[in-house]
């Protein structure tokens, strides 16, 4: 059995890109566990215009989310939504190594280091800073997830694009991902928005394509100790 940790920006992300193998996880006996740094919706609406009652929808939602695709304990940070790059990068990294302490997972998924979204890129390099090898370590596998509707749209830096090398087939766990994902009432959009159900499932297809698989979750491997 392995203890897993996904670390994600914002309440969605552990949905968009890591939902399938998730569940796939959890029916192999493995325990996953979430932590979700950013608060979610403040950017959008203002940090002043968004109610306490929406922040609350949101989080109960992830909650729902969170038991259809298995995730043990889901934790909330509640930093400022797109505003990571206004806190110390240490106080991220501080936030991020008190569960790995506690939980001592053996595999990390994070987001990739070149999406368009601030938040994500400093989740990853505050991530790789808090899962450093050193002493009595028990991280030895870190992976990015892809997230639809950040890491597809970074057109600016061509040698840092995801590239995938590792493949999970979800064929199995597909529609718990996309169930989960329609808890999601705010952020889930229509069609052809990346995070709509249908988007999500012709992702899962075109990664499949690649591996000769129906439908897939696509990862880029950053670590591995074996």
């Amino acid at each position: 059995m392995s203890r897993i940790l996904v670390v994600s920006a914002h309440p969605d992300d552990e949905i968009l890109g890591i939902g399938g193998t998730v569940r796939k996880h959890v029916n192999k006996g493995d325990t996953v566990d979430c932590l979700i740094l950013g608060e979610g919706l403040t950017s959008r609406e203002g940090k002043g215009n968004c109610k306490d009652n929406k922040l609350n929808k949101l989080h109960t939602d992830a909650i729902k989310a969170s038991k259809i695709v298995g995730y043990r304990e889901l934790f909330f940070s509640k930093l400022p939504d797109n505003r990571l790059d206004s806190i110390d990068l240490l106080d991220v990294i501080k936030e991020i190594e008190k569960y790995i302490l506690k939980l001592r997972p053996h595999i990390v998924y994070t987001h990739h280091y070149s999406d368009l979204n601030i938040d994500h890129k400093i989740t990853f390099e505050a991530v790789l800073t808090a899962c450093r090898p050193v002493g009595d370590y028990s991280v030895k596998e870190i992976y990015c997830y892809e997230t639809p509707s950040s890491t597809e749209w970074n057109f600016k830096y061509e040698s840092n694009i995801f590239k995938p090398n590792v493949f999970v087939d979800i064929n199995d766990t597909l529609n718990a991902k996309l169930d989960a994902m329609a808890c999601y009432e705010t952020e889930i959009r229509e069609y052809p928005h990346p995070r709509s159900l249908e988007a999500l499932k012709i992702i899962a297809q075109r990664w499949g394509t690649v591996v000769n698989k129906k439908y897939v979750e696509a990862f880029e491997l950053i670590r591995k100790v074996d």
